[in-house]
């Protein structure tokens, strides 16, 4: 990061003389200031803590915090060094570190910066081991049914160990005695230090291309350090992987790595590798006796019940012409059945034809039917519309005297009249004036008449022509 200068700000006191004195930062600058100081006076350190509030970032970096039982201290470990880790950091682990301290200048926090990380406690090597198996274990790659069976008698068998090795000795030793018919290819590793794992995984890939019916892989005793190298992930990946069966002889009966998991068959040792894939000439030859003798017996013994069943046929055996009188009565009764079978079908279906026929119902009958049921019909409708007829007639005369009373013909005869203007009825002195011609409708005719005087009953209207 790059550092800021320090660039001072006068300050002036309250009598308004200049202070040159003091240096006032801004808060990025003290920041920056500090970071320098850490940085340039820590510089790396090493630190054994417990790891909490572990938070692996979708970038890929670690952000954890660092305690002990008094104080804690947060922490970042960026993608290209946590990227080697064997193991996966959790909370409540804890481990030595290597970094630096320095200071995120937008917050003003201290931390320290993580280059490398290793556990403490149950061990580094431990550590790794079981988060390792513990993986491959979730993703399947222990489980019983992926892994292929070891043919019964191999004719061609690899071996990926160390030339110079006790494991390959005691290998050869036991297929010279057991099984020297055996074609053995050695393909050589190294099976301890640094370059053991990918010395491991280009050898095996190597034997994968023979044309071999197993591969046996593994070396003799040692530490967990020394057998290290089979515990390698790609390692382990690559024998799920193959096509061919393999069989793990890592160290002694008591030691166990990644590689005997994940492998279709594990050994305890290497000379117990070889003794389960080669099994012993004179194993076989006593084992081929035996197949052959109970072969034979199994033999005899079909035989025997084979001719015990012929001789059981024989005497069950009938005589054909004897046969086929039996086939013939036999055919007779059953045609005398389907005769008596066919006369009483034919009886049934005459009596359902007789029974129908009676139940059938004559043209003529059913048209006499049909028309005594439309009079009725008819004599109903009649009747019904006769009804009707009467009670819209009396509904009619109603109307009409209600009508009648209403009419203005009705008052004219209890000796009222209408008088009229140019065929128009008045019905108030402001409509006619002074001369003009009016008509007035009595019960018998009509008179003309002309106004010669208008008299409102209303003082504030005023008749027209007054």
């Amino acid at each position: 990061m790059s550092q800021e200068t320090l660039i001072p700000i006068e300050k002036s006191d309250t009598e308004g003389t200049s202070n040159r004195e003091s240096v006032v930062y801004n808060v990025e600058q003290l920041n920056a200031h500090i970071r320098q100081t850490l940085e340039g006076q820590l510089g790396v350190v090493w630190l054994q803590a417990e790891i909490s509030n572990f938070k692996p970032h979708s970038s890929g970096h670690f952000y954890f915090s660092l305690k002990d039982s008094k104080a804690q201290i947060s922490a970042i470990m960026f993608r290209g060094f946590n990227s080697k880790l064997k193991f996966k950091p959790h909370d409540g682990l804890e481990v030595i570190v290597r970094g630096r301290i320095t200071v995120y200048e937008p917050r003003g926090t201290y931390q320290i910066m993580c280059e490398s990380m290793e556990p403490v406690g149950a061990g580094a090597l431990q550590k790794q081991f079981e988060q390792l198996k513990e993986k491959l274990k979730l993703e399947g790659l222990f489980e019983a049914s992926r892994k292929k069976l070891i043919p019964a008698y191999p004719r061609h068998i690899a071996i990926v160990t160390s030339p110079t090795g006790a494991a390959i000795q005691d290998i050869l030793n036991i297929m010279s005695r057991r099984a020297k018919n055996v074609q053995i290819t050695l393909v050589p590793a190294l099976v301890q230090g640094a370059n053991a794992a990918t010395s491991l995984v280009e050898s095996l890939k190597l034997a994968l291309k023979l044309p071999v019916d197993v591969v046996i892989i593994g070396r003799g005793g040692g530490s967990m350090e020394d057998l290290w190298s089979f515990n390698d992930e790609a390692l382990a990946r690559l024998i799920s992987s193959a096509s061919i069966p393999i069989i793990s002889a890592v160290g002694h009966e008591v030691d166990f790595t990644i590689c005997d998991f994940v492998a279709d068959l594990r050994a305890p040792t290497p000379s117990a590798a070889a003794e389960l894939v080669a099994k012993s000439s004179i194993e076989i030859t006593q084992k081929l006796d035996h197949a052959d003798r109970m072969l034979f017996a199994s033999l005899q013994r079909i035989f025997n019940l084979k001719k015990q069943s012929l001789t059981l046929t024989v005497k069950r055996l009938i005589d054909p012409k004897k046969k086929l009188q039996d086939y013939s009565l036999r055919n007779d009764e059953l045609l005398t059945r389907l005769e008596q079978s066919t006369k009483n079908y034919v009886a049934n279906k005459r009596k359902d034809v007789q029974l129908l026929k009676e139940k059938l119902i004559l043209p003529t009958d059913a048209i006499q039917r049909c028309k005594s049921k439309l009079e009725k019909i008819q004599m109903r409708l009649n009747t019904e519309m006769q009804k009707q007829f009467s009670g819209y007639e009396f509904k009619l005369q109603n109307y009409m005297s209600l009508l009648d009373s209403l009419s203005p013909l009705k008052v004219i005869d209890r000796g009222y009249a209408i008088v009229m203007k140019q065929h128009k009825v008045i019905r108030s002195v402001l409509e006619t004036k002074k001369w003009d011609t009016i008509e007035i409708k009595l019960k018998d005719g009509v008179v003309s008449a002309a106004v010669t005087q208008i008299k409102s009953n209303d003082p504030k209207e005023t008749p027209h022509g007054i």
